[in-house]
């Protein structure tokens, strides 16, 4: 395990609990991520990251914290690598009429870094095309098929 970290911030036109949906609603996810995250968001819960046609699991872990719609903390493993264990941090706030979502992903290992430096950008991209205009990216096209990270 490595001290890896990732942030990125990106500021979107909508409210709190939209972005909130976003992350936590299985269906919502599944319009701009390409796999649904499953949970009942509640501290200490399992939740995971799941492709809905093949039903693969990608990424597991636990609900750390849940602060609808401010802040939710979760652990983050490769089914396949649960030694490799990372943490995200989504914190949600309002700026004026944006919102803005900081989200830190730390303890990544060398190779979950790769993984996650290139997927969270494109992944947050498309969540806020989504949000603002109603339509997302194409992550499978622009990416390919999702590897186990974000």
């Amino acid at each position: 395990m490595s001290n890896l970290e990732f942030v990125y911030t990106t500021y979107i036109k909508t409210t709190p609990e939209k972005v909130w949906q976003a992350i936590t609603n299985p269906e919502f996810a599944r319009q701009y991520w390409s796999n649904e995250n499953i949970s009942d968001w509640k501290k200490g819960s399992e939740w995971k990251h799941v492709d809905p046609k093949t039903k693969h699991v990608r990424i597991v872990g636990k609900v750390l914290e849940s602060n609808p719609p401010k802040q939710l903390v979760t652990s983050w493993a490769s089914p396949n690598n649960l030694a490799d264990e990372s943490r995200v941090t989504y914190d949600i706030s309002v700026i004026g009429d944006l919102v803005r979502l900081d989200v830190t992903h730390t303890n990544l290992s060398e190779d979950m870094g790769r993984g996650v430096s290139s997927g969270w950008p494109l992944v947050l991209s498309s969540m806020k095309s989504f949000l603002e205009t109603g339509k997302a990216i194409d992550i499978i096209a622009v990416k390919g098929p999702c590897k186990d990270a974000a």
